[in-house]
């Protein structure tokens, strides 16, 4: 999730949805890291467009963009249209993730 200080759709998220989202479907199969907008350029992100609105919450696959919602259009579409695109977009490319995270720490671990 790309947010930036004073955004009051960042604020609604952290009030109405982040406390319960991780206990989700969606929540387990894409958790969420936040970070900074004005940090995104840094990160070295294989992004399919600018992030330009916060907040924006971007699926990623070994960094590189699978999906993206934009903005914060409330609860309903959280457990509605947008969980279920998170779902299908991470069927099937768990043992993806998993295996990427194993060797994320592997190397973490050896240097």
């Amino acid at each position: 999730m790309f947010r930036r200080a004073g955004c009051p759709w960042c604020a609604a998220w952290d009030r109405e949805i982040a406390p319960i989202y991780g206990k989700t479907d969606a929540g387990r199969r894409a958790p969420v890291s936040l970070a900074d907008l004005a940090q995104v350029d840094e990160m070295k992100l294989a992004l399919r467009r600018p992030v330009r609105f916060t907040p924006t919450f971007v699926l990623l696959e070994l960094d590189r963009e699978i999906g993206r919602i934009e903005g914060y259009p409330g609860e309903n579409f959280f457990w509605g249209p947008a969980g279920t695109a998170v779902a299908g977009a991470v069927r099937g490319r768990r043992g993806i993730i998993a295996r990427a995270h194993e060797q994320r720490e592997t190397l973490r671990e050896a240097a």
